[in-house]
């Protein structure tokens, strides 16, 4: 048993990473990735956040160029499968996809290098259809510090908050380290996303979220978006079944995320465990979630509802 729709907010799949590297321009519809438009399991609904990943080593014009070449990739590959993808922005976007049968797109971009330290740019990413930024990635840039360090944001990076929340763009929290969510949680006047973190009380990685922060996000009606890499999964990187992940969503629900909690596959960008390396074992975790009794509602809420009714409110 299939949910009707799945929503995933991160994937890889747009840009050629060590994970993904084949050669295939057309990245959105290649047979040898986690994600691929031919692979979407029959009578399902799937929307995509899309990110345009920028390597840490990348600053200024470097950061802007690579993004501009991975967005125009992006743009040519919605008009090359317009037939089965829709580039989206909000959820009216997203349901008229879902009517024509097509997969649901959204761009995003993973570290806010993007930004080259210049607040103009939100807008213009915005009116390029960036609907969400990662701040950071694992090490340092112009906003703040991921895990590798404990420094908090920038003062660029407390100014771009409220600059991003003014244009519309979701601030992501994943990967930033624990002094920066914080300083987001302070400044932060509308709920924002964890795209694809899990618990650190289930799996110890920096990259997962506390109980605190976990309680925080559930509080402010905030989306987290459950991962499916074997190191943020478990310590041991011992994934053998879908009891693991069954693990960490439980222990959402047990932190009061039962409304918060979506998925965010990290597909194509991260080593995944053999029960979710595909979009139809990701489809089949529905059926998993039911057997081990959860009740639909709330695992509906997981697979897309929950995303839904947060787009509803914040992705206009």
């Amino acid at each position: 048993m299939y949910p009707k729709a799945i929503i995933d907010l991160h994937c890889d799949t747009l840009t050629e990473l060590n994970y993904t590297a084949t050669g295939n321009q057309d990245t959105l519809d290649d047979p040898k990735r986690a994600l691929s438009l031919s692979n979407i399991p029959q009578g399902v609904h799937w929307a995509q956040f899309f990110a345009i990943f920028i390597p840490d080593e990348l600053r200024g014009q470097e950061a802007i160029d690579y993004f501009e070449l991975n967005r125009e990739s992006f743009v040519r590959q919605m008009r090359r499968f317009c037939d089965r993808v829709a580039p989206c922005r909000g959820l009216c976007d997203m349901k008229c996809a879902f009517a024509q049968g097509k997969t649901a797109a959204f761009l995003t971009v993973e570290n806010g290098s993007v930004l080259a330290g210049d607040l103009s740019r939100v807008k213009e990413l915005a009116q390029a259809g960036v609907r969400c930024i990662t701040l950071t990635w694992n090490g340092e840039n112009e906003i703040g510090s991921g895990h590798t360090t404990d420094h908090g944001l920038s003062l660029f990076g407390r100014a771009l908050i409220p600059e991003m929340e003014k244009c519309g763009i979701l601030v992501d929290v994943s990967h930033l380290n624990d002094p920066g969510f914080w300083e987001v949680a302070e400044i932060a006047k509308k709920p924002f996303v964890a795209t694809h973190s899990n618990c650190r009380a289930i799996a110890s990685h920096k990259r997962n979220l506390t109980n605190e922060m976990i309680r925080e996000m559930a509080r402010r009606e905030c989306l987290i978006g459950l991962n499916y890499y074997v190191a943020f999964l478990d310590d041991e990187k011992n994934v053998p079944s879908l009891d693991v992940p069954y693990r960490h969503v439980m222990h959402f629900f047990e932190q009061g995320a039962g409304k918060s909690l979506a998925l965010g596959s990290d597909f194509d960008g991260a080593a995944l465990p053999e029960c979710l390396n595909s979009m139809a074992k990701v489809a089949g975790f529905f059926e998993y979630l039911l057997a081990r009794g959860v009740p639909q509602h709330l695992a509906e809420g997981v697979m897309f509802r929950n995303a839904e009714k947060f787009f509803r409110k914040n992705l206009c």
